[in-house]
């Protein structure tokens, strides 16, 4: 199995900065993309910026040109650099990774799966 944690959620000011890490452990061959997604009060889950494995990037409009994610396959974790943050980036901010993993004995075969991490708060105050 696999499991996703995040940090690095908190309280803070508009115009602030905060940085996410999410990193993956357990049976894991190799992850394919890795993202992250948030969910406001009220919102639904949306896309908020993912990183391929090869390090192409996409960004929801929304955050373009603040927000910045990257990732360090050697450590299977992902980072989101966020500033200038605004009211209404306040969201539960959730890790996701798409996770090749060994095979389970006695199958012979990897499975790839999606995989959630438990969410951070993040509350930017006005």
């Amino acid at each position: 199995q696999v499991q996703l944690v995040e940090s690095g959620g908190g309280l803070v000011q508009t115009g602030g900065s905060l940085r996410l890490s999410c990193a993956a452990s357990g049976s894991i061959l190799s992850i394919n993309d890795m993202g992250w997604y948030r969910q406001g009060p009220g919102k639904q889950r949306e896309l908020v910026a993912v990183v391929t494995r090869s390090t192409a990037t996409n960004y929801a409009d929304s955050v373009k040109g603040r927000f910045t994610i990257s990732r360090d396959n050697a450590k299977n974790t992902v980072y989101l650099q966020m500033n200038s943050l605004k009211p209404e980036d306040t969201a539960v901010y959730l890790c996701n990774a798409n996770v090749v993993t060994f095979p389970a004995p006695p199958s012979t075969a990897t499975r790839v799966g999606n995989y959630w991490g438990q969410g951070t708060q993040v509350t930017v105050s006005s």
